[in-house]
């Protein structure tokens, strides 16, 4: 069972600086901005890897790019409401270099949301984060890969195409300016 690190969360809350906040589910990638207040904390702004879809994603709400593009999204959305600076709360989850967590965080950072962070080896490679290791494998497995990409050919969507996907996607968030 895992314990809340209280003079870790202390310094956050007290810094003033509002925190984002990042989960990684089974199905999908949720995250607030949340500003700490005595009485309760508040959501200044939220999204979930499912709004991708609205913006034309039908790929997993739970992979590199998808996270990228929750950040990147959430990023116009903080900016939206007047929040230029965060902080990164993972929570429990142990980020490991170059995965989704800090995928998150170079769409929070492309998004010009100020996040503190380390050095910058930590980000996933721009290859990976557009999805072109999915393209890869796909080509690779052809049609064996079927029970992988089960459900993306029956919505027939090509997960071969996922790169041209991403930078449409990421086109649309980034023509839409500060979100509300």
């Amino acid at each position: 069972m895992q314990k809340t690190h209280y003079p870790k969360r202390i310094k956050m809350l007290t810094s003033g600086v509002p925190r984002v906040v990042v989960r990684f589910t089974n199905q999908k990638i949720i995250a607030q901005i949340i500003e700490f207040n005595s009485v309760g904390d508040k959501v200044i702004a939220a999204v979930d890897s499912g709004s991708l879809k609205a913006l034309g994603w039908p790929y997993s709400g739970k992979n590199v790019p998808a996270a990228y593009l929750t950040g990147l999204l959430l990023a116009r959305k903080a900016l939206g409401v007047g929040c230029p600076k965060a902080i990164l709360d993972t929570g429990f989850k142990v980020s490991l270099k170059k995965g989704k967590a800090y995928a998150f965080l170079k769409g929070l950072l492309d998004g010009n949301l100020d996040v503190p962070h380390g050095e910058v080896d930590i980000f996933p490679a721009p290859e990976r984060i557009r999805g072109e290791h999915i393209t890869t494998y796909a080509q690779q497995a052809g049609k064996s890969s079927g029970s992988q990409f089960r459900a993306y050919l029956a919505a027939k969507v090509d997960p071969a195409a996922i790169g041209v996907t991403f930078d449409k996607v990421k086109e649309k968030i980034n023509q839409t300016g500060k979100l509300k």
